[in-house]
C-alpha cells in the first residue's frame, strides 16, 4: 500500500492510495486539527450527529452490496440521543462497513475513504478541509503524471522490443521468395497471435468495436498489459526458433499472459493490505 503525507496548512495527514477501492485519508490525522490529545473522541463526537450517520449510510449503500441496511437503521434511530454513543469499530463490525477502517495496536488510527474524510474534515474546519483539499489534488495530479509516464515508456520498450519479434518471424518464417503483401500478412498474424494472447481479440476485431478510436489496441492498453506484452514478445521470438507451430505458440502465450496478469494483479492487491 503507497503511503504519502498531505499538507494542510502545515498539518500532515497520511494518505493510503488503494487503487480502484479509492484513497483512505486519516482520520485521526485530521481530528488532531482540533486536538493531539484525544483525537478518537473527536472522531467519536462527529459520528454522534445523525446528519453524520445519514451520510456514511448513503455512502455504503451507494458503494457497499453487502452493507447491513437493518443495523444502519437501529443505529441510526438511536442517533442524536444524548446516551448514544458509536466508535469506528462498532459502526464497521454492526453494519459491514467498508468507508471506515481501522488500525489496532501501537499505532492505532482509523481511516476513512476521501469522500467521507472531506465531510469529516468540514465538520472540523471548512477552512482545512480547503487546505486538505487543494494539497491532494497537487499529489493525484502528480501521481497521474507519474502514471503517464511509466506508460509511454512501457508502450516505447514494446515498439523496440518488437523488433526482436519481427526478426525471428523473418528468419524462421518468412519464405526468400514471398512478395511482399504476404510477408505483411505474416507480420500481421503474428502480432495477432500476442493480440489475441493477452487482450483475447485481434487487431481488426478491436478496431470494428472501436472505430471511433484514433489509436489501436495497444495503444489503449493498461499499464500491466504492456508490461506483459513487452514479456510475450520476446518468447514469442524464441519459441519460433525452436519451432513451435502457431497453435502451440498461441496456447503457451495465453497461458503465459493468464499468469502474469493475475500475478501484477495480485501484487496490486497485497499492497492494499500492507
Amino acid at each position: 500500500m503507497q503511503q504519502v503525507n498531505v499538507n494542510a496548512d502545515g498539518h500532515q495527514v497520511e494518505v493510503r492510495y488503494q487503487g480502484s477501492i479509492g484513497d483512505f485519508f486519516s482520520l485521526t490525522d485530521i481530528a488532531r486539527y482540533r486536538t493531539d490529545e484525544h483525537p478518537g473522541y473527536v472522531i467519536q463526537n462527529w459520528m454522534r450527529n445523525r446528519n453524520t450517520i445519514r451520510f456514511l449510510g448513503l455512502w455504503e449503500r451507494l458503494h457497499n452490496n453487502l452493507f447491513n441496511c437493518i443495523e444502519f437503521e437501529a443505529i441510526e434511530s438511536r442517533s442524536g440521543l444524548n446516551s448514544f454513543a458509536l466508535t469506528p469499530k462498532t459502526w464497521i463490525e454492526k453494519t459491514g462497513a467498508v468507508g471506515i477502517q481501522t488500525k489496532q495496536g501501537r499505532y492505532a488510527a482509523t481511516f476513512a475513504h476521501q469522500d467521507i474524510a472531506f465531510e469529516f474534515a468540514s465538520w472540523i474546519s471548512p477552512e482545512f478541509k480547503l487546505y486538505l483539499v487543494k494539497d491532494y489534488q497537487r499529489l493525484k495530479s502528480d501521481e497521474n503524471s507519474r502514471l503517464s509516464l511509466g506508460w509511454n515508456l512501457n508502450r516505447e520498450l514494446t515498439k523496440i522490443n518488437y523488433r526482436i519479434h519481427t526478426d525471428a518471424i523473418k528468419e524462421h518464417l518468412v519464405p526468400a521468395d514471398i512478395s511482399s503483401l504476404a510477408k505483411s500478412f505474416i507480420y500481421a498474424n503474428e502480432a495477432d497471435v500476442l493480440n489475441v494472447a493477452l487482450f483475447g481479440k485481434t487487431a481488426r476485431m478491436w478496431r470494428d468495436e472501436h472505430p471511433d478510436s484514433k489509436g489501436n489496441i495497444r495503444d489503449e492498453a493498461t499499464l500491466n498489459q504492456l508490461i506483459v506484452l513487452v514479456n510475450l514478445e520476446s518468447m514469442n521470438a524464441e519459441l519460433i526458433k525452436l519451432g513451435l507451430s502457431r497453435p502451440e505458440r498461441a496456447t503457451r502465450l495465453n497461458k503465459m499472459a493468464i499468469e502474469q496478469i493475475k500475478s501484477l494483479t495480485l501484487n496490486d492487491g497485497l499492497k492494499l493490505l500492507e
